[in-house]
């Protein structure tokens, strides 16, 4: 019998993970609690589908829509996600997938399906250029003493950790996404990118209590960087952060995913950290490799209505210069206040 096409309900949401989890191609970002956290943060429309075949799932397609007005509408798999598009068990499923997919974007007429595909493009889909890249690498833990590990970084970012610690700076690890939105909003607004509303990255703690923590390095007291950690099948994902003005100075950042890799590796057994990823020609870009990790292109893919393009809603984008000049100079409670609006459709 041929797989069939339905669409996730919380009754399906248990088979749902149960498929993906041991999924050799799915990642963290194909797990079930995404559907509503994109929904109930952005107000998107959502069509998370799976392939049966007598009785289970034997593949998954999370997708949704993000349609806004000042920035097009996408059908994509998956918005404010590093990877996505479909994972299968068969080649069958993955047909029936992909088949379903391309009948909902002609259904729903939009005019660009999107999938964040980590491999190469298959036949009949329109490859993006080179613009996104992933940084992985494992994680070896040889022993019990933490000059082991530090040899997971380059020396000059081990000095820079040392000079962190030496100028008094502490990091914790817990729950705290309050706290870290407060250090985010500001680092975003710095770079002059809208900031996401504090209630989605509630909304993550909530849908991944036991996949997430929030990593904060403090100076006398206040914290200057913080970021939002992700954990899935020994892999630590370090995927929401930033710092304060004073954070380059103080070697904070450094020392903040140092912990992060540190704290994974020793207390969650983490083999590999995934720095997530970074447009070509940025700072982010430039300090992953600088920590030793080799940039993989991410192959994203998309099928196009008849006159539309691939989306180019990131900074590198002209167009966009002016607008990110302005928004470095607005007052924080302004740019916090505007932001989430914009930010729905810049996932």
């Amino acid at each position: 019998m041929a797989p069939r096409v339905r669409m996730l309900d919380e009754q399906a949401v248990p088979a749902w993970d149960a498929f993906v989890r041991p999924a050799r191609e799915a990642t963290f970002f194909h797990l079930a609690a995404w559907e509503r956290v994109i929904r109930k943060a952005f107000g998107h429309a959502t069509h998370y589908a799976y392939a049966e075949q007598d009785g289970c799932i034997v593949g998954v397609l999370p997708l949704a829509r993000m349609r806004t007005r000042l920035f097009g509408d996408v059908l994509a798999s998956t918005p404010f996600c590093v990877y996505g598009g479909s994972v299968a068990a068969t080649p069958e499923a993955a047909v029936a997938l992909e088949a379903h997919a391309i009948d909902l974007q002609r259904r729903l007429g939009v005019p660009c399906l999107e999938f964040r595909r980590a491999g190469t493009p298959d036949p009949g889909w329109l490859p993006r250029p080179p613009l996104y890249f992933t940084f992985r690498k494992p994680i070896l833990v040889t022993g019990d003493d933490d000059r082991d590990l530090e040899r997971n970084i380059p020396r000059k970012q081990r000095a820079e950790v040392r000079k962190a610690l030496r100028r008094g700076l502490t990091a914790v690890t817990d729950g705290d996404v309050d706290r870290l939105h407060r250090v985010y909003a500001e680092s975003v607004r710095n770079l002059g990118s809208p900031v996401f509303p504090r209630r989605y990255f509630r909304l993550l703690a909530e849908a991944f209590p036991e996949e997430s923590d929030v990593t904060t390095v403090l100076h006398e007291g206040r914290p200057v960087a913080s970021v939002l950690n992700f954990h899935f099948r020994q892999e630590v994902l370090p995927y929401y952060g930033g710092g304060t003005r004073e954070a380059r100075g103080l070697s904070a950042n450094d020392l903040m995913y140092w912990e992060v890799m540190r704290v994974a590796g020793r207390d969650r057994g983490a083999t590999s950290f995934d720095f997530g990823r970074s447009k070509l020609g940025t700072g982010a870009f430039d300090f992953k490799k600088n920590w030793g990790f080799t940039p993989q292109e991410l192959h994203y893919c998309y099928r196009l209505a008849p006159g539309a393009a691939v989306p180019d809603n990131n900074p590198n984008n002209p167009k966009y210069r002016l607008l990110i000049a302005a928004w470095k100079r607005l007052p924080l409670p302004v740019a916090n206040t505007i932001g989430p609006m914009l930010v729905r459709g810049l996932g």
